[in-house]
């Protein structure tokens, strides 16, 4: 008799299990000394035998099959075979005779069919043990997303706390991927800059690789960094602290959803190209250049276009800069409305207790509704896909909540935090004239509006009521200027700060 040695560890990292197989080797080869048996191949192999498709053990079967061998010696008849697929084609080889022997230290084995009959018990328990584990994890994966426990690897920002079983914030890197998450809200950073920004700011993943530009479209779209955890396409809350807030994720998602897909690399920079369509047909504005300047004209790509005219670059500029005009201001203006409402902070946290409580009531309506939510999932009235989504929706609302709860706690009325940013977008268009930055003008023009088109020549779009607010004032040269503000209820009003043109 000629036997084939083979011992297997079931996993594939070095640093677990290391003594499993130099164990068994040296089991094995003391047992086939005492019993006389002579080995003419061994194998090692560290993988998993729940599912087939081992290389090593295919190795094994082809030499026994080409009659290099008569037997197999193994620690447990486990070691050879966890799948029905294995464990078949070992009570296969034995019915057709290319194996006449198998031996193991722990497990008695004749070729006989009470001997296949034992293999088979044998090959079944090793199958139930590993069905059996899976299903054990499973659960306590779902008991530990239950907890509010993320179950995996933390991405970049957090790091796993081996202590705890929990997820903490790595105080290193969290405050490099708020200003990712901050730089990409912009619409001024694509995910090709943004993945030489986190390499020159040395942000890379947990396991010291560098983020690429797959990494980075993932983290931010990660509802992890909110505070949430998805898992089996169904949204849960987080134990561990969120990185980001809900407006400043929404607000990455609607740039990401408005880039759409990469654009590709033009011989010639068109500052204004991705931000206008032609009014007459919908199709967009590219642009070309002729004679040393860059004009923008309908693609017609539906056909003929009544617009038929091409609009320079220079003279689009000026129709930009001239409604920037309109809703610019001065920094030394700026500096003075900034502090008006700093003077406003302490009255606004007192006037905010009756807001926190409204939204008290609404957030511990919105808590009663998942819990209902959850009693008739398990009614078996709604199906897994709707419940999902339901609880999406709602978990969302309760977060969003929760913030504006904290604002509130925090900061004092939520017309405040909006107001400062309105404020500071109004210099930003000052700063954006001179000099002219028209990369900068088209994010700008982006964010602050929609629906941007050129007609007979003529650049329109619809901007943001608080915007049109001012630049309607503008024109109509008021004196004092009123800046619109968010006061509690929803409803945008006029709250007066005196401010001279610049």
């Amino acid at each position: 008799m000629k036997y084939i040695l083979y011992a297997r560890k079931s996993t594939e990292e070095d640093d677990r299990q290391v003594l499993s197989i130099q164990a068994q080797l040296e089991e094995l080869q003391e047992y086939a000394a005492k019993e006389k048996l002579e080995i003419v191949a061994s194998f090692c192999e560290a993988k998993t035998a729940k599912e087939p498709g081992r290389i090593k053990f295919a190795e094994m079967l082809s030499l026994i099959e080409k009659g290099k061998a008569d037997g197999i010696i193994s620690w447990h008849p486990d070691r050879l075979a966890r799948n029905s697929v294995d464990g078949g084609k070992i009570i296969h080889f034995v019915d057709r005779g290319l194996i006449h022997s198998l031996k193991f230290p722990t497990f008695w084995f004749e070729a006989t069919p009470q001997g296949l009959f034992m293999l088979q018990i044998a090959f079944g328990q090793s199958k139930y043990f590993v069905d059996n584990l899976r299903e054990n994890v499973k659960r306590g994966l779902r008991q530990k997303i239950r907890n509010g426990t993320w179950p995996g690897w933390a991405p970049v920002g957090y790091l796993n706390n081996p202590k705890t079983r929990g997820i903490d914030i790595d105080v290193d890197k969290a405050p490099k991927v708020l200003k990712m998450f901050e730089l990409y809200a912009t619409g001024a950073h694509t995910l090709h800059s943004l993945a030489k920004w986190c390499d020159n700011n040395n942000l890379r993943g947990n396991l010291g690789k560098k983020l690429v530009i797959a990494n980075i479209q993932k983290n931010l779209q990660n509802i992890f960094y909110l505070g949430l955890m998805k898992w089996k396409r169904e949204i849960f809350e987080g134990k561990h602290e969120p990185l980001i807030s809900k407006k400043l994720f929404d607000k990455c998602q609607e740039v990401m959803a408005k880039r759409g897909k990469v654009q590709e690399v033009r011989k010639h920079h068109f500052a204004f190209l991705g931000l206008l369509k032609c009014a007459s047909c919908g199709c967009s504005i590219t642009g070309e250049r002729q004679k040393g300047h860059n004009y923008y004209r309908c693609t017609k790509k539906k056909g003929p276009c009544q617009e038929k005219h091409y609009l320079r670059e220079e003279v689009l500029t000026e129709q930009i800069k001239n409604f920037l005009q309109k809703v610019s201001l001065s920094s030394q203006d700026t500096e003075k409305v900034l502090a008006a409402l700093d003077s406003e902070q302490d009255k606004a946290r007192q006037d905010a207790q009756g807001e926190i409580s409204i939204l008290k009531e609404q957030l511990g309506e919105v808590e009663t509704k998942l819990q209902k939510l959850l009693d008739i999932y398990l009614a078996d009235t709604l199906s897994t896909e709707e419940y999902a989504a339901k609880k999406k929706s709602l978990l969302y609302q309760k977060m969003s909540l929760n913030e504006k709860i904290t604002d509130f706690e925090t900061k004092g009325l939520s017309w405040l935090e909006p107001a400062r940013d309105f404020v500071l977008s109004l210099n930003q268009a000052t700063n954006l004239l001179s000099p002219p930055n028209l990369s900068g003008m088209t994010t700008f023009l982006k964010n602050i509006g929609s629906n941007h088109v050129l007609q007979n020549r003529q650049f329109f779009f619809a901007p943001k009521i608080q915007y049109e607010l001012v630049a309607e004032r503008s024109e109509a040269n008021l004196s004092n200027l009123q800046f619109p503000v968010w006061c509690p209820g929803g409803d945008l009003n006029s709250h007066a700060l005196t401010s001279t043109r610049p």
